[in-house]
C-alpha cells in the first residue's frame, strides 16, 4: 500500500452550535451530512473557490466523503469531509467549508463543528468509543485544543477522545 502524504488541517472553529448559523442574522438551520458524489464534485472544482481537489478524494479507495448541506437543500454544498476507518478509530484527512462559508464575510457559521461531530458520532457507531485524530498546522493546535476538546498526542496529530467527542455528538445531534 502506497504512503499517504499527510494534510495538516488548518479550518478554523468559528462557533459550536446545534446546527449551522446564518453569520448575520442569527438564524439556524437544521443540516444532514450525506455521503458526496462523483455528481456532486462537479461543482466542487478549484475553479469554484475550493482549495482542495474533492474529486480525487473521492477516487481514494480507503476514503468515505462527506458533504454537509442544509436539509431539504442537498444541493448546496456547506462543507466536506473525508474519512479514513482505521482499526480502533477514526482519522480525518481532509476538511472544508464551501468557499461562501470562509473568512470575514462567510454565509454560515457552525460548518466544521457539525462535520467533525458527525465523524465523532460515526466513531460511536463503529465500535471506536467516539475516537476521531488529524493531524493539524502548528497554529492551530491550541485552537483545536480548546474548540473540540482535543489532546495533542505529539508532533502534528491530534486525538479526540470519548468525553470530547461526546460533547461534540450531544452537541450537534438529538438524541
Amino acid at each position: 500500500m502506497k504512503k499517504q502524504p499527510i494534510n495538516y488541517l488548518d479550518i478554523e472553529i468559528d462557533k459550536l452550535t446545534r446546527s449551522i448559523e446564518n453569520a448575520v442574522t442569527g438564524d439556524s438551520f437544521a443540516t444532514e451530512v450525506l455521503y458526496f458524489t462523483k455528481n456532486d464534485a462537479k461543482q466542487v472544482a478549484k475553479k469554484n473557490g475550493w482549495d482542495f481537489a474533492w474529486g480525487k478524494e473521492l477516487a481514494e479507495t480507503d476514503r468515505e466523503v462527506y458533504k454537509l448541506t442544509i436539509t431539504n437543500n442537498s444541493n448546496v454544498i456547506q462543507g466536506l469531509m473525508s474519512l479514513r476507518i482505521e482499526d480502533d478509530h477514526i482519522y480525518m484527512p481532509l476538511i472544508e467549508s464551501a468557499p461562501f462559508n470562509k473568512g470575514k464575510s462567510k454565509m454560515y457559521l457552525g460548518v466544521p463543528g457539525n462535520l467533525i461531530a458527525f465523524a465523532c458520532r460515526l466513531a460511536f457507531q463503529k465500535g471506536f468509543d467516539g475516537f476521531v485524530s488529524f493531524h493539524s498546522k502548528t497554529k492551530l493546535i491550541g485552537h483545536y485544543e480548546k474548540t473540540l476538546g482535543a489532546y495533542h498526542f505529539g508532533g502534528h496529530l491530534m486525538i479526540i477522545n470519548t468525553n470530547a467527542a461526546k460533547v461534540l455528538v450531544e452537541k450537534y445531534f438529538k438524541s
